[in-house]
């Protein structure tokens, strides 16, 4: 029987840590995440984070560091494809991952993009 996307979500929303946006920003050194496509991001952009989309994610974010232990939290624009990029960060040796839970409304709100 296949899943569904909402089945995947909840299934990894049980093994992350979900929090918000403004969360997200009092953490020290963090690196947020965008992993929406690039003409979502070039339609909403957020200029606090930085857009490596999911599908390339586990190829891209050596780019950003290599320490397993830097703070990073991932957004998109209604927090599924975050569930799942965090936990694949985690998957691949990330040990500080968050997803954001808030959709790209709420995020644009707090950071004034």
């Amino acid at each position: 029987m296949l899943k569904s996307v909402s089945d995947l979500v909840s299934n990894v929303a049980s093994r992350i840590e979900q929090i918000s946006m403004e969360q997200a920003l009092k953490i020290e050194n963090v690196l947020v995440v965008d992993v929406r496509e690039p003409p979502e991001v070039a339609q909403r952009p957020i200029n606090c984070s930085t857009n490596i989309p999911r599908g390339v994610l586990e190829m891209k974010i050596t780019e950003l560091t290599q320490d397993p232990s830097t703070p990073i939290c991932v957004h998109c624009a209604s927090g599924d494809r975050a569930a799942l990029a965090a936990e694949q960060l985690m998957r691949i040796g990330f040990t500080n991952v968050k997803a954001i839970s808030s959709g790209i409304d709420h995020i644009s709100s707090v950071v004034g993009d």
